[in-house]
């Protein structure tokens, strides 16, 4: 499936994310020399319809036309499939960010293609790596770390000081490479708007004139760490809406603005239909649905049953079928070993 090239492709930097079939003909790597050897590597349009990756990588390219990159650059463009149709998958295609090495399944020819990704990048002793997406909810621009890891914290914060630090789902692009460099996910707020882009082309062009990633410890006060605890997901089977009260969850819908934001128990996040059985899942890190610990259910109201912030909720009924409703976050100190953190979780 995967094209390499050792040169910029013609018209790259001037194509659309739903060119990219076309002009490059399937999923690609494109290594590209810089004064530093030791490559960035970059992943974008992992999620089809995510879009800032591509055009400030686009941007940066076109910015060092001249002189030449600070740093060896390679770049994955993912799921160009799905960004002919600017949707984040295909129905029938895998997660282009669940099949990376270190998911529970390893069979398609997607998981081959992302093992030889990581290959390649190990034998050019890649120096640090970014996978830079957008969310279809309303959230600040925040980066997403694998490892509690002084090093990883850096990386982060250079692009924003809120770190999410998570372990599930497992097959990310950003754990794969975490066993291999410093390793980051940026989320640069939505599609489609402008400062998203340029936030992602401010940041790879900072990581690209690095010398080193510093790894001594990070001040407190410069991060506020999250730990993702549960991914929530509305059950197949269980319809769901923002204004149908029909459906048997009833969302508001201003969901999304409780994004990051520290809620107490006993907030109120939807409604069942009366006599409805439906439930949410909430899939902690060990994979039990522990939706009981999180949600109460009483006079058809849902409401948390602890204090939690989420994380990307969204509106888009597609993506929460095909990913999920939220995540579920507790305030996590930088100074907690990795350890500890995961066997309390």
């Amino acid at each position: 499936m995967l094209k390499i090239f050792d040169h910029l492709p013609d018209g790259l930097l001037e194509a659309r994310a739903e060119d990219l079939k076309d002009r490059l003909g399937g999923p690609a790597l494109v290594h590209l020399p810089g004064r530093r050897d030791a490559p960035l590597f970059t992943s974008v349009l992992l999620h089809g319809n995510e879009t800032a990756g591509l055009e400030a990588v686009q941007r940066l390219l076109k910015k060092y036309a001249a002189d030449g990159l600070p740093r060896a650059l390679s770049i994955f463009v993912g799921n160009v499939e799905a960004a002919h149709h600017r949707v984040r998958r295909l129905e029938g295609q895998p997660d282009y960010n669940r099949v990376w090495p270190g998911c529970a399944d390893a069979g398609t020819p997607e998981h081959a293609m992302m093992r030889q990704v990581v290959d390649e990048m190990v034998a050019r002793r890649v120096f640090a790596s970014i996978d830079v997406h957008n969310n279809t909810g309303l959230n600040p621009h925040y980066a997403c770390v694998n490892r509690l890891d002084d090093a990883f914290f850096h990386l982060a914060t250079l692009f924003s000081r809120t770190v999410v630090y998570f372990t599930t789902p497992t097959g990310v692009q950003s754990a794969a490479f975490a066993q291999v460099c410093p390793a980051v996910t940026v989320e640069c707020g939505q599609s489609g708007q402008a400062r998203s882009v340029e936030h992602a082309l401010e940041y790879l062009d900072a990581c690209l004139h690095l010398s080193e990633v510093p790894c001594h410890p990070l001040a407190s006060r410069d991060l506020d760490l999250f730990h993702t605890v549960a991914m929530v997901k509305v059950p197949p089977g269980v319809s769901f809406s923002f204004d149908d009260r029909e459906t048997d969850l009833l969302f508001d819908a201003d969901l999304d603005h409780l994004n990051f934001r520290e809620l107490a128990a006993g907030t109120l996040l939807g409604r069942l239909r009366p006599g409805s059985p439906a439930r949410l899942q909430a899939w902690d890190n060990s994979g039990r649905d522990a939706g009981s610990q999180y949600f109460r259910y009483h006079d058809n109201e849902i409401r948390l049953t602890r204090p939690m912030m989420p994380s990307m909720l969204t509106l888009d009924e597609r993506v929460i079928r095909q990913d999920c409703l939220c995540y579920l976050m507790q305030r996590l100190s930088p100074t907690a070993s990795e350890e500890t953190r995961v066997a309390g979780s």
